[in-house]
């Protein structure tokens, strides 16, 4: 396993910062919070047309770039640390992935170069109103019909639901649980955005009544293909939430340094001292599990379904203890909408819990080690 960056990498690292800095400052990632899709279209297409950052990851013969997983998440890191608004993640991550691991060429060949040019907005409706991850918990109903199949029922949390053009539903029928494709224009679908904490992710709630859809890979086989696309995407979401980690101790360090009391920097206290080495030793330790899980999707390691649950397991709380530290240091301006501090502490709480909380995964490594 290779564990170091190449200079190739090290570059598209330093290109979508660059880019990020100048398209989406947290100016404009305010403006786009308060737009009616939650992102910006132009900003979309630039990452499509002028980087090629949605195509990363989809292999060459379904019209991507064929980089690897490690590529992928260095873009998310990036896009972490700039709390970007954008469809990436249910797009390139949870739906790409999700035809990818269900093994469907003819389906892979259909609709992922639109994944990938970025002109198809996709997502995956997984999650049901429990909130649940666990993918016994899944109740939606797909029946066959004539000309293809029906599904029945509703889908909660979908990221970018109310904006995708393609949403692949994980529903069950009688041969077990499998992946359907339906379309935004679907008889039958209606979605309605949810409210949510983190005005920076987009959720919506989708109901499903006899809405037409299309069988993707083998009828009853999705439980083993979602458990793989869960497992990266949780790798995934990991990545970014280190990015967005080491922008909240970026910000907490840099205040420290400049606020004044008793005529001395903050930063010169033993308490703050002490909150903001503590901040590094986890998001240093985040990175390293990081690192290793984006290293191990790459090689297709037998452990991914135990580095997984670890790595988010263990991020999600170095995130969230980084934005509330990062509050913390900033005093009362920290607390106030007109900083940015409060940005990063939504995004670390919602990501705290999207893919499944520090709890359910684990129980989930438990599960796998065998315990």
């Amino acid at each position: 396993m290779e564990l170091v960056f190449s200079p190739e990498q090290e570059e598209l690292r330093r290109s979508v910062r660059r880019f990020i800095e100048a398209r989406s400052p947290l100016s404009a990632v305010r403006e786009q919070m308060e737009s009616e899709t939650g992102y910006d279209a132009s900003v979309w297409r630039q990452l499509a047309d002028q980087m090629g950052l949605q195509s990363i990851a989809i292999p060459e013969e379904y019209g991507g770039a064929g980089s690897s997983f490690v590529d992928l998440a260095i873009v998310l890191e990036e896009l972490g640390r700039g709390l970007v608004p954008s469809p990436f993640f249910g797009s390139v991550v949870l739906a790409a992935y999700a035809l990818l691991d269900a093994g469907d060429d003819a389906a892979c060949r259909d609709l992922l170069p639109g994944i990938a040019d970025g002109s198809r907005l996709a997502t995956l409706a997984f999650t049901e109103d429990s909130g649940s991850w666990d993918l016994g918990d899944i109740t939606l109903s797909a029946v066959p019909e004539r000309d293809g199949w029906s599904l029945t029922g509703a889908k909660s949390y979908v990221v970018d639901g109310h904006v995708a053009d393609l949403i692949l539903v994980a529903a069950r029928t009688s041969a077990g649980l499998s992946l359907f494709a339906v379309e935004a224009d679907a008889s039958g679908l209606t979605r309605t955005e949810l409210p949510t904490l983190d005005q920076t992710r987009r959720l919506a709630r989708l109901v499903l009544d006899g809405t037409p859809a299309r069988l993707i890979g083998t009828d009853g086989a999705a439980e083993t293909s979602l458990a793989r696309t869960l497992d990266k995407a949780a790798i995934a979401l990991a990545a970014e939430q280190l990015g967005g980690a080491q922008a909240a101790l970026d910000m907490a360090v840099d205040y420290a340094k400049v606020r004044q009391q008793f005529d001395q920097p903050i930063g010169s206290f033993q308490a703050i001292k002490h909150k903001a080495s503590e901040m590094l030793l986890r998001v240093e330790s985040a990175r390293s599990a990081t690192y290793y899980g984006m290293w191990a999707v790459a090689d297709d390691g037998e452990d991914v379904p135990i580095v997984a649950s670890l790595v988010k397991a263990y991020c999600s709380e170095a995130y969230f203890h980084a934005a509330a530290e990062n509050i913390q240091i900033h005093g009362g301006i920290g607390f106030t909408w007109e900083h940015d501090a409060h940005l990063y502490f939504k995004r670390a709480k919602s990501a705290q819990l999207f893919l499944g909380d520090g709890d359910f995964h684990r129980e989930n490594l438990a599960e796998r080690v065998g315990i």
